[in-house]
C-alpha cells in the first residue's frame, strides 16, 4: 500500500498478460469446437429421383451399406425432407412463402451417409460414385477437407499472433515485478537496515516481498476472472451467430474447466513472479 502506484501499475500488466493468455484459449476453444462440429456434420447426400419406388430405394441402400468406411447410412423421404426444410427455414418468411406458391413438395428424398472418419472420406466418395444406379439424381460431396484446413490454419495463426503478444506482455511483468521489489527494498532501506541490526534473520526481512508478488499474482487473477466471464457473455452471442447451426458454448466451456483453466494459470504465474521476486530480493535486500 505505500507503493500503490508501482503495485496498481504491476497488477495492470499482469491482467494484460493473463487475459492475453486467456485469449489464446477462446481461440484454442473456438477452433477445436468448429473442428469437432464440422466432423459430427460429416455426410455423403445421395438425392434420389422422386419417381423412383421404395423397393428401388431399400435395393441401392442396401448396397451402399455394403460398401466399406461407412459409419451410417439414413434414409430421408420427400414428407421428412420438407419438415426439415421448413425448420431451418422457420424464420424466414420469403423462402416459406415461395415454397407454398409452389403448391407441391420440391424436394427429393435423399440418402445420407456418414463415413467412419475424414481419413476415409475420398475412399468412400469414389465408391459411391462407381455405384450406376438409374435412381440417383445427383451426389453430394462438400470438400470437408478444405474447410477444416481453412479453420486450422486460422486457428493457428491467431494462436502464433497470441502467443507473441502473451510473451511481450509476460516478460513486461516480469520486468516490472522485478523493479517493484528493487523499488520497494530501496524505499525501506533504512528499516531492513535497523531490523539487521537488531539481528533479524534474511527470511523474515525478504519475506514480505516475496509475499507481495503473490498478492500481486492473485488480484490480477481474480480482476481476470470478474472481467473475463462478461466478456465471453459479450462474445457468445457473435459465435452463435457466425457457427449458426453448430454449438459452440464458451461460457459453458470456461465454467466446466475454471478450476484447471484459472488454477494452473495462477500456479504458473506466482511461482513465475516468486522466482522473479526472489532473484531480485536476494540481490538488492544486502544493506
Amino acid at each position: 500500500m505505500r507503493n500503490i502506484w508501482l503495485s496498481l501499475v504491476t497488477i495492470i500488466i499482469l491482467i494484460l498478460a493473463l487475459f492475453t493468455v486467456n485469449m489464446l484459449l477462446v481461440v484454442k476453444a473456438v477452433g477445436d469446437t468448429a473442428v469437432g462440429a464440422i466432423k459430427d456434420k460429416i455426410d455423403i447426400n445421395v438425392f434420389i429421383q422422386p419417381t423412383a419406388t421404395e423397393k428401388e430405394i431399400e435395393i441401392l441402400q442396401s448396397q451402399i451399406k455394403q460398401l466399406p468406411n461407412i459409419a451410417e447410412v439414413s434414409y430421408i423421404s420427400k414428407a421428412e425432407a420438407l419438415v426439415i426444410f421448413k425448420e431451418k427455414y422457420q424464420d424466414n418468411p420469403e423462402i416459406l412463402q415461395s415454397l407454398s406458391e409452389l403448391g407441391q413438395n420440391p424436394l427429393t428424398p435423399t440418402i445420407v451417409i456418414k463415413p467412419e472418419d475424414l481419413d476415409s472420406f475420398d475412399v468412400l466418395a469414389n465408391h459411391l460414385n462407381s455405384i450406376d444406379s438409374s435412381i440417383i439424381e445427383s451426389r453430394n460431396f462438400t470438400d470437408y477437407e478444405v474447410i477444416l484446413e481453412k479453420i486450422n490454419n486460422i486457428t493457428e495463426k491467431v494462436s502464433e499472433a497470441g502467443i507473441f503478444l502473451s510473451a511481450i506482455f509476460i516478460f513486461i511483468t516480469l520486468l516490472v515485478v522485478y523493479n517493484s521489489v528493487r523499488v520497494a527494498i530501496y524505499t525501506h532501506r533504512r528499516e531492513i537496515a535497523i531490523m539487521k541490526l537488531v539481528g533479524a534473520s534474511n527470511a523474515f526481512i525478504q519475506m514480505p516481498y516475496l509475499l507481495s508478488s503473490f498478492v500481486y499474482t492473485c488480484l490480477g487473477m481474480l480482476f481476470v476472472i470478474v472481467m473475463f466471464y462478461p466478456f465471453l457473455t459479450l462474445l457468445q452471442p457473435y459465435l452463435e451467430a457466425f457457427f449458426m447451426g453448430y454449438n459452440v458454448n464458451l461460457i459453458d466451456y470456461f465454467y466446466g474447466n475454471m478450476i484447471t483453466v484459472f488454477g494452473i494459470q495462477l500456479v504458473v504465474a506466482a511461482v513465475i513472479n516468486g522466482i522473479t521476486s526472489l532473484l531480485a530480493v536476494r540481490k538488492y535486500s544486502k544493506v
